[in-house]
């Protein structure tokens, strides 16, 4: 991993994280102004309105990063929320949910993450109105069946299929239920590849590093090319081939 510049470092902390503060305390107020807005005017259920404000934060801090940390999409095209897609993407740190606010709004990302970040009191509310799955603290049937639900009312299950951030910057192995739920909905699994978030801040470090983030999102791959009672671990397979060819190829050219 390149070398941080300590002056550049050393701006960025000083502006991001009173940015990061502010902006939390202030998009209470605001989801508060819009939400009758949501729940009169567009007819959204509490959930779908929460997930919205989440992609709204996530979205503020894209915007509040960008003097100190690029953001490159490519293969956006490719992305049509129109119909359902279930999106895994790798983990590299922290930060890497917040990215998820460079997808496009109508994209009511449903969060299947691990219990870790329903203890964190400040995000423990939005995450519970939305009705994240907690793959640690709930069996797989009904974190399926939560799955199931919400793409049946137009959301998209996001999947980290690591389940937890890479320490050395590499495609993890994989954990296998967003390709169960792929094969066993018919739904089409769209992977996307996200480089530079481990030298913005890695895991075991709280100070951030100005860098260039890159998130590309690959075709959609479907689940009927998988068939037989194991698809899922061939889909699997293939997916993680994909990610890893990619991951290597962004991580190695200029950004």
């Amino acid at each position: 991993m390149k070398s941080c510049n300590v002056i550049a470092a050393l701006v960025t902390n000083l502006i991001a994280y009173p940015l990061m503060v502010l902006w939390t305390l202030a998009i209470f107020p605001l989801c508060l102004a819009i939400w009758p807005i949501c729940k009169f005017f567009l007819r959204w259920e509490t959930d779908r309105t929460a997930r919205f404000f989440v992609w709204l934060y996530g979205r503020g801090w894209v915007i509040f990063m960008f003097p100190f940390t690029r953001y490159r999409r490519e293969g956006f095209d490719r992305l049509d929320f129109s119909r359902p897609v279930i999106l895994v993407t790798n983990h590299l740190s922290f930060f890497d949910s917040y990215f998820m606010g460079g997808l496009p709004a109508s994209s009511d990302l449903l969060f299947v993450v691990r219990a870790w970040p329903f203890r964190m009191f400040w995000y423990t509310l939005a995450m519970r109105l939305a009705r994240y799955p907690d793959v640690e603290s709930l069996d797989w049937d009904v974190t399926e069946e939560l799955c199931k639900s919400a793409l049946n009312r137009g959301a998209t299950p996001l999947f980290f299929p690591e389940g937890h951030r890479s320490r050395d910057g590499r495609l993890q192995r994989f954990y296998s239920g967003a390709f169960k739920l792929a094969t066993r909905t018919g739904v089409p699994v769209v992977p996307l590849c996200i480089t530079g978030t481990d030298r913005m801040l890695p895991p075991g470090r709280f100070w951030l590093c100005p860098t260039r983030v890159r998130m590309r999102a690959l075709p959609a791959v479907d689940p009927a090319d998988f068939p037989g009672p194991l698809g899922h671990r061939e889909m699997r397979r293939h997916i993680h081939a994909l990610m890893a060819k990619n991951i290597e190829s962004m991580s190695g050219s200029a950004t």
